[in-house]
Order: C-alpha cells, then structure tokens, then sequence
C-alpha cells in the first residue's frame, strides 16, 4: 500500500540501519522520499547507505551516526536532512532498547540507560526535529512505541516504564505544536517475532526470565494476539506511512494499536 502524496517529501528514521528502522526506511523511499537514516552501528549503517544507494539513488538517501542520547548527533541528524534534503517533512523515532528482568534484582544502571534511550533519547530527538518543523509550519513525528507503553510487561518493567512515559511525552509534544502545524502521533506495534531482534536477543531473554524455552515463548506470544500470529514490519510501516502523510491531517496526540487486538486501549 502506498501513499503518492509522500513523494519528494524529506524523512529522518532513527535507528534505521536495521530491523524495523530499515523496513522503515526502504518504505519511505518506496513512496519516494528523499530518507535520513540515523544509527550508532556504523557499519551496519555503512552497508545500509551502499545498498539502498545502488538501488534508489545517492541522492535519496543519506547515512549519520547518531546515538540518540548524544543532543549533539541528534541535532547533527536534522541539520544534515534539512541541508541535503531542503526540508523535514517527517521525522521517525524508531531507536530503542530493551532490556528484561525481575524488579527486585534489576541493576540500576541498567534502569537508567533503558531510560535514557527510550525516553531522553525520545525528548532530544524532539527538541530538534519539532524546532525544525515549527519554523517550518508544518511536519508529523511519529513516534515508535510499543504495546508495553499501554499496559504493564512482565518481568519488563524499564522497558514498560520507559514506553508509557514516550506516550505521555508525545501527548504533551502534541498539544505545543497544534497551533504550529505539526502533528505528533505514535505507534504501537506487537510483537515482531520474526525480527532479529527477538531472534538474536529476546526470546533467550524471556525464555531465562520465566524459566521456559524458547520455543514455548514463541507459542505464548502468538497465543496472546486474537488474530494468532506475529506483527510484521510491513503492519506497522503501513500505519507509519499513514501518520507521516496528509491524510492523517486531523490527527495528534493518538498512540495507535499495531497488535492484532492484543491491545485494544
């Protein structure tokens, strides 16, 4: 499903050298944007530019470093679309980590830096990027979120913490920019369970949280979702697509549900 309305329009994904953030990405340019790709895997950052490059264009896409923690590689990611691409039509928070474990053993650190991704992380990338499309008149900021920023995760409460907190930093975001022409939404996807993220980390987190295998993780999830089977990234693109374009015009402030009715507030 595309959207011919977004063509020529300027997009920054964070985190988009892989996983969803590079799903992302490639959609965008499918559309015919013009795609700032933001990652601190530089390497993998490095093969992103080189292969979409041969297959869209160098002159659609562009490859920065950017630890959304550091305010000065943020800022460096707005500056670099809006020299190269003239604009910032959309701007896509997709960097996150997660990190799982019981409450009363969890370390602190840890706590923190779930936080400082997921949450300051999110705060930074809107200082700079809702700046840009203030002075602009206009813009959409989606933020990814996740279904845990709705409901409590066992055994995941940084993670659940730092997601509900995003959605209250989104509404607020929200109310300043309405007046200003810009809209910021989020997205709240299910569990991408063919992702590498589950496949490389999550399910061998869960499975030694709960005591179970890998296996029976897979089958509980899938078990949860009504519609019995996993989030995929072109679910949740498409609803991005959506967020970003004109014809989610009278729409801020919303955290939509990408779960197959997993969650339903």
């Amino acid at each position: 499903m595309k959207n011919s309305e977004l063509t020529g329009r300027a997009v920054a994904v964070t985190g988009g050298a892989q996983g969803l953030g590079r799903a992302l990405v490639e959609r965008f340019l499918d559309e015919g944007c013009r795609v700032v790709a933001g990652d601190l895997q530089e390497a993998q950052l490095r093969t992103l530019s080189d292969e979409l490059s041969a297959r869209y264009g160098g002159d659609r896409i562009a490859a920065v470093r950017c630890d959304v923690t550091c305010e000065s590689e943020v800022e460096t990611l707005v500056a670099t679309c809006l020299r190269q691409f003239g604009a910032l039509d959309a701007f896509i928070a997709n960097a996150g980590i997660l990190i799982s474990g019981p409450l009363v053993e969890f370390d602190a650190a840890k706590w923190r830096k779930v936080m400082e991704v997921n949450l300051v992380g999110q705060m930074l990338c809107m200082k700079h990027a809702l700046r840009a499309m203030a002075q602009a008149g206009r813009g959409a900021y989606v933020q990814i979120n996740s279904k845990s920023g709705k409901k409590g995760s066992f055994k995941n409460s940084a993670y659940a913490a730092s997601k509900f907190g995003a959605i209250g930093l989104m509404q607020s975001a929200a109310l300043e920019m309405a007046e200003l022409g810009v809209r910021v939404n989020a997205v709240c996807p299910g569990n991408l369970l063919d992702s590498p993220l589950w496949k490389d980390s999550l399910f061998k987190q869960y499975a030694q949280n709960q005591g179970v295998t890998e296996a029976e993780i897979r089958r509980r999830y899938i078990d949860q979702a009504p519609m019995k089977r996993s989030c995929q990234y072109e679910d949740v693109c498409n609803v991005v697509a959506f967020l970003a374009s004109d014809a989610s015009g009278y729409m801020t402030g919303q955290a939509l549900n990408v779960t197959g009715g997993q969650e339903m507030r």
